[in-house]
């Protein structure tokens, strides 16, 4: 049985947990921007903006469902899963965290806008690098793609991509079926989901080996 470093399981779980931080900055700042949230973001933005219920909470709903989705597909139970659900609902208070904090602020204007957007594709893409590299347990929008992929033998990208797209369409029909516009798509979703990766591979570059020097011994 291999040893298990709780100095390090302690800083996975802390750098884990900082990447989440990260992220629920990344989503604040793209919701403040007003010029559409990344598309992961885009079914809870617009089930918050039905329900009124706050963005994290609707976060940490919209995540157990795809927890549930995984349990459906697989049909059994991981541990894993249980991971997911705790992380989802810390994730959702950090998002509601992040917008507590942020408040309205916007920059004005509309580069300004793009001014924020573009800081939040560069926090989306470091929370990637943070929380994914210390291989503790994927997020459920992720681990629901994972789920998927493996079952309909497909490659994880393609896999992805399909998800993304349906996360933002179903987001669409349901802005317009209940509140009669479309809340939270814009340019700013397509930008994201091109750029976000990219950034990610951009970033892990420079972060990848001291995540693997502090948890792996790399």
């Amino acid at each position: 049985m291999k040893h298990i470093n709780p100095a390090r399981l302690l800083a996975r779980l802390g750098i884990y947990c900082l990447g989440l931080l990260v992220l629920a900055f990344g989503i604040a700042l793209s919701v403040n921007c007003s010029l559409g949230v990344s598309p992961v973001s885009s079914l809870p933005y617009v089930v918050s903006q039905i329900s009124g219920i706050t963005l994290g909470t609707c976060t940490t709903i919209v995540y157990s469902v795809y927890i549930l989705l995984q349990m459906v597909i697989s049909r059994k139970f991981q541990p894993t899963l249980l991971l997911q659900l705790v992380f989802s609902t810390i994730f959702g208070y950090f998002v509601d965290g992040a917008k507590y904090v942020l408040g309205d602020f916007c920059l004005p204007g509309y580069f300004g806008k793009l001014v924020m957007l573009a800081a939040s594709i560069v926090l989306i893409g470091f929370s990637l690098v943070l929380y994914i590299d210390v291989k503790i347990a994927p997020m459920p929008a992720e681990g629901l793609v994972g789920c998927l992929a493996g079952k309909l033998d497909k490659p994880f990208s393609k896999m992805k991509t399909a998800f993304d797209c349906t996360s933002v369409l179903v987001g669409i029909v349901l802005s317009f079926l209940f509140l009669g516009k479309l809340v939270g798509i814009r340019e700013g979703t397509v930008l994201t989901a091109l750029l976000a990766g990219k950034m990610m591979g951009i970033l892990r570059k420079w972060i990848g080996p001291w995540i693997g020097r502090i948890c792996f011994g790399e």
